[in-house]
């Protein structure tokens, strides 16, 4: 199976990418192809000229490499901690300029202008991995917990991917080691339960 990693965390030696790094190990143990990408180490550039914006536009070769590489996943994994409710800026960038219109989804002839998606995606399950600072019940009782909203609602839904799983690690900044081991094991667990 083709397995597509994103990583978007600019600390090298994160707990982010301890995650990422686990869940790598794993598939690739497990005999998956993996296609990873630590989006920060790269540089990635997040910005989306508006050149780009339209389905038809020209994208450059590295975002149409990027496309091609999700088109193709068979799974996915985006690890990142959650900031203000949000993924980190460099990882929406990825959003905006990948998961395009014309390559995750499209729109359906005659919707009447409101916009109507059809997802493209082929990937048969998503996997989320966050961290946070926020306690849980603070985190869906105060915020409504928007990332659960934003990945298996407008963008992995949207797209047409029906399996979907979001796990949230912490309090990181006040985890122990074996806190931390605990969530690798929850992790390992997690990779082979979705991608057997």
């Amino acid at each position: 199976m083709n397995i597509l990693i994103i990583l978007a965390h600019p600390r090298k030696g994160s707990f982010n990418h301890a995650i990422a790094e686990t869940a790598l190990k794993i598939l690739e143990n497990m005999g998956h192809k993996v296609v990873f990408h630590d989006l920060y180490q790269e540089k990635f550039d997040a910005i989306l000229p508006f050149a780009e914006i339209h389905r038809d536009a020209e994208i450059d070769s590295l975002i149409k490499k990027h496309c091609d590489e999700l088109v193709n996943a068979q799974g996915i994994i985006i690890v990142h901690p959650n900031w203000w409710g949000q993924p980190p800026a460099i990882l929406k960038g990825w959003i905006d300029r990948v998961i395009r219109v014309g390559v995750a989804y499209r729109f359906l002839e005659n919707d009447q202008g409101e916009g109507v998606p059809l997802g493209l995606l082929i990937a048969r399950c998503a996997l989320v991995f966050n961290t946070s600072n926020t306690p849980k019940e603070r985190e869906q009782e105060i915020f409504a917990d928007p990332l659960e909203t934003i990945w298996k609602n407008c963008i992995f839904g949207l797209c047409g991917i029906k399996q979907f799983r979001r796990k949230n690690y912490g309090v990181i900044v006040t985890s122990t080691f074996k806190e931390r081991d605990q969530w690798l094991e929850d992790v390992k667990r997690t990779v082979k339960y979705y991608f057997r």
